[in-house]
């Protein structure tokens, strides 16, 4: 794998960075299914958890891969920190480095702003989240989740479902499976797509029930009322009847078909609420998954040079004190 320092697109990844991610991330599901799920392969490192968006699952996910790998976090409230004073985040982030950090994880409403901290900060970067950009790590689990069960991607067809425009994790898993191999199309209305899909790895289709028959992953996304400044469906119910995937559409996904979802869940809007409990939907998988493949970016961009060699094994990590 070529070395990086930062994380802050999938862009940053060609096909074999992301095998050997996902390589590596094996190696730390098994770490974590142990009783006592650490290693100190990043003992004496700091990682700042720097979140102006709320996040319950990415936020404690890194928290979580931080520890396991024997890290200390410093965590940042931005409602009960300076920035909440006006302090700018360029003020900010030379104040956390000033610490001696050696790993800021960014998420930020701002799209582009994971790239203007890495102008003043010596630590690596890692891209939580920025607006409607990227999210590069969630990309990363989902590959795995859905390599664990599919196998190889290749030749495999997603389908992208919903709020399209709004999505950092549509675009990440775009690029994320296409690098893979797999064909992609997004699935939504006109008026929750892109402006131009110009340069995208992706076909698009308006209709879920031309294609819910042939894929092998049926991806689903949350409305994002948050970000979105109109109306873009009549109504939910109308939104859930025409894009949703109901009962009646999840009956007719081939046999080997993963329901996945980056969460949260709005139930009985992109899916219906027994749909998600079903066998083949993994959206806990994809969770448990964040944890291992977060450690694996986490040891990739701030572990010891010395362990960053293609032939390292999980022993070397767990001896290697940073």
């Amino acid at each position: 794998m070529k070395a990086l320092r930062h994380l802050l697109s999938m862009d940053d990844l060609d096909r074999d960075d992301i095998d050997y991610l996902l390589d590596l991330t094996q190696r730390y599901v098994e770490v974590s299914e142990r009783k006592i799920p650490r290693i100190p392969a990043l003992r004496g490192k700091t990682v700042a958890l720097v979140f102006y968006e709320d996040s319950t699952r990415t936020r404690i996910s890194f928290a979580t891969a931080a520890s396991r790998l024997s890290a200390d976090t410093l965590g940042f409230d931005v409602k009960r920190s300076s920035a909440n004073k006006g302090e700018s985040l360029r003020d900010t982030i030379e104040t956390i480095s000033a610490m001696g950090i050696h790993g800021i994880v960014l998420r930020h409403f701002g799209a582009g702003a994971p790239w203007r901290v890495c102008e003043w900060t010596d630590a690596s970067v890692i891209n939580g989240g920025d607006g409607r950009n990227q999210h590069p790590t969630q990309s990363l689990a989902d590959l795995f989740t859905a390599r664990q069960h599919l196998g190889e991607l290749d030749g495999k067809r997603v389908a992208i479902v919903g709020d399209i425009k709004n999505s950092r994790v549509a675009r990440s898993n775009a690029i994320g499976f296409a690098k893979m191999g797999a064909e992609v199309v997004f699935v939504a209305p006109q008026t929750l797509l892109p402006v131009s899909l110009e340069g995208w790895p992706v076909s698009v289709t308006h209709n879920l029930d031309e294609v819910v028959d042939e894929i092998d992953i049926c991806y689903l996304l949350r409305m994002q009322l948050e970000r979105q400044h109109d109306a873009p469906v009549p109504t939910m119910r109308e939104f859930h009847h025409e894009f949703g995937l109901t009962a009646a559409r999840a009956d007719r996904l081939k046999e080997g078909a993963l329901i996945m979802h980056p969460g949260p869940m709005n139930r009985d809007v992109e899916i219906a609420g027994e749909v998600a409990d079903r066998p083949n939907a993994v959206i806990t998988e994809q969770v448990a998954n964040g944890v291992a493949v977060r450690m694996a970016v986490l040891f990739v961009l701030i572990g010891s040079r010395l362990d960053l060699v293609e032939e390292s094994s999980l022993a070397d990590q767990e001896s290697a004190v940073a």
